[in-house]
């Protein structure tokens, strides 16, 4: 695996790549099974695979989660090395917000400001746009997004399409423990109590029954709720554990 730590030199790498299917897993770090699923379909469908491990300041609405966001950079350097991929970005904040995020993508569609965009104000701006950099840098063939975050999958494949970007956004089915609770890696903050009751968010969210009675599960399973909505064949929700945010989608 090449570690790649300066954009000048992966831009000059880049240029070297032109004959080569690229895919790309773009993601914030202290990778888990579900983030080696996207490698693996990458490596799969593509002649070479490139990771980007960079945490994005500008998609957290409060610095206290962008602090106690987890770093594990050796155990995610140790995972992708087994796993084999090609190339690893790891850019500094300065490298990617060159401008001192003077331009930022705006999204002013109703999709942007429902649901998680309602209950993070600002984060979609901030994730679209560190996406449309990484995709500018990496020109990748295809790139792949989890469907977990079905929301921002949605706005990711809206904003290749309305700016012309050159790739295929591909996504890939949500990764579960083998209680239905999908991985994620804000699971590592549950103690083990909220890990044995969290694994009812998904099975609720998996019965067929009206949103109003899964709204009233959810609250005498301890949840409190952001939203639980039906959306494109989907039912999408954000519940807190205690102090932990959650958020799940399964099809209807």
């Amino acid at each position: 695996m090449n570690i790649v730590t300066q954009v000048n030199q992966w831009q000059s790498l880049r240029k070297k790549l032109t004959l080569q299917r690229i895919g790309f897993v773009h993601t914030m770090g202290h990778l888990h099974a579900g983030h080696l699923s996207l490698c693996a379909r990458s490596q799969a469908e593509n002649d070479l695979t490139v990771v980007a491990i960079f945490v994005n300041p500008t998609q957290f609405n409060e610095a206290k989660d962008l602090l106690s966001y987890p770093r594990t950079l050796a155990a995610d350097k140790a995972l992708l090395t087994v796993q084999k991929v090609d190339y690893l970005l790891l850019f500094s904040e300065p490298a990617i917000y060159i401008d001192g995020y003077d331009i930022q993508v705006q999204d002013k569609s109703e999709l942007s400001t429902c649901f998680e965009g309602a209950f993070r104000p600002g984060h979609f701006s901030g994730m679209l746009t560190v996406v449309l950099k990484y995709l500018n840098l990496v020109q990748p063939t295809r790139a792949y997004y989890g469907e977990k975050d079905y929301q921002q999958l949605m706005l990711i494949k809206k904003l290749a399409k309305a700016l012309f970007l050159e790739v295929e956004i591909m996504g890939c089915p949500t990764v579960r423990a083998e209680d239905g609770l999908a991985l994620s890696s804000r699971n590592s903050r549950l103690t083990p109590q909220q890990r044995q009751k969290a694994a009812s968010f998904a099975q609720l969210l998996q019965k067929k029954q009206a949103i109003e009675k899964t709204v009233q599960s959810l609250i005498d399973f301890g949840f409190r709720i952001d939203y639980v909505a039906d959306y494109q064949g989907r039912r999408l929700a954000a519940v807190w554990l205690d102090d932990v945010r959650l958020i799940d989608n399964q099809p209807i």
